[in-house]
């Protein structure tokens, strides 16, 4: 009776490993860019970057247009993808992926800001480290070349976290960062998408809307490195003729940028009056900590039902700690790609 006993439990025993060895190789569905939850096992590394977001379609890009940014997007994904198949951290690859988007004329961040109401560039910036959540922002500078090398600097070199204008400026210089004459931003296509502005532009001081077609968004990328750790960044020219020294929600932690270990990284592109008073990077992070949302219905909730409802318009890009991605937006296309281990994803329009 006793062997009996003994070979039962021994039954018992090796069908319980049996099933969770079943249950362990059991995956919830694909999804586009990730899972739709989190059963799928961290990748070595992964990484998500955007370009903007607006009146992006195809009928209105030339092929030369097209295969311009589509270049781009892969040159950013390149770089920041070798920084971390080399065990660099998702911080420096956050940053150097962002720095080559801003060196190109073909996005509105550094080199391709667009022109304020005063015919002057002012680019914003911020930078997010998912480990302590440490975070540094500038805005409203003119001769910053990198915006995002600043943005980092304020984190790293200062007791602040954001800082605007002439003070930056300064500071900027007290780190030795390239400086540039503000000619240095000056596009044909910023200045006349300017002129187009101002030709709109109501006798009582107020704007027409801009139309979608020429609404330049923000570049952004959000990275995990092989340690598990997150960060994300974002960088901006701003919005054509804007007044007053606005600001917008990129060089804001909690509405343009965040970044959390434990949650996701988050950079958004849009109107960002609506991602600043929604907090949509941070909300995006509280709803996967208190809601347990996964990455993907998170920013599907906050771009296509809370932002949509309220009149906002744009997009984000987000990863979760297991390399999830997602690239929401509620409006015709998003300059966007991710990168994982011998996988790739480069998009313009709203496939």
């Amino acid at each position: 009776m006793r062997n009996e006993n003994i070979m039962q439990n021994n039954s018992y025993f090796l069908l319980a490993i049996l099933l969770v060895l079943v249950g362990g190789c059991m995956q919830s569905p694909e999804q586009e860019g990730g899972t739709s939850g989190s059963s799928r096992s961290r990748p070595e590394y992964a990484l998500v970057i955007h370009g903007g977001a607006g009146g992006i379609r195809k009928e209105n890009m030339s092929p030369e247009q097209e295969l311009a940014y589509t270049r781009a997007l892969n040159e950013a994904l390149d770089i920041g993808e070798a920084i971390l198949q080399e065990g660099g951290t998702a911080l420096d690859a956050v940053e150097q992926t962002i720095i080559h988007l801003e060196d190109s004329p073909l996005f509105n961040a550094g080199r391709g800001a667009v022109f304020t109401a005063d015919s002057t560039n002012e680019l914003d910036a911020s930078i997010m480290d998912g480990r302590d959540r440490s975070a540094g922002a500038i805005g409203g500078v003119a001769t910053v070349k990198n915006p995002i090398r600043a943005a980092r600097a304020v984190m790293e070199q200062s007791p602040h976290v954001l800082l605007t204008g002439a003070g930056t400026e300064a500071f900027a210089r007290s780190q030795n960062l390239a400086m540039v004459d503000p000619e240095y931003f000056r596009t044909e296509r910023s200045w006349k998408a300017l002129e187009r502005a101002k030709a709109r532009e109501l006798g009582n001081g107020r704007l027409e809307p801009v139309p979608a077609g020429e609404k330049f968004g923000t570049v952004g990328c959000a990275a995990l490195d092989r340690n598990g750790h997150l960060a994300a960044g974002t960088s901006t020219g701003g919005m054509t003729n804007k007044k007053w020294n606005r600001l917008g929600d990129s060089p804001i932690i909690g509405a343009g940028t965040y970044a959390d270990d434990a949650t996701c990284a988050v950079s958004c592109t849009g109107h960002g009056e609506y991602f600043i008073r929604f907090a949509v990077a941070h909300d995006l992070s509280a709803l996967m900590a208190y809601k347990g949302l996964s990455v993907e219905e998170a920013g599907k909730h906050i771009i296509h039902d809370k932002l949509k409802q309220a009149g906002g318009a744009g997009g984000l890009i987000a990863l979760d700690a297991t390399g999830n991605v997602a690239m929401p937006f509620n409006t015709p296309g998003m300059y966007r790609g991710y990168a994982r281990p011998g996988e790739r994803n480069v998009a313009l329009f709203g496939e």
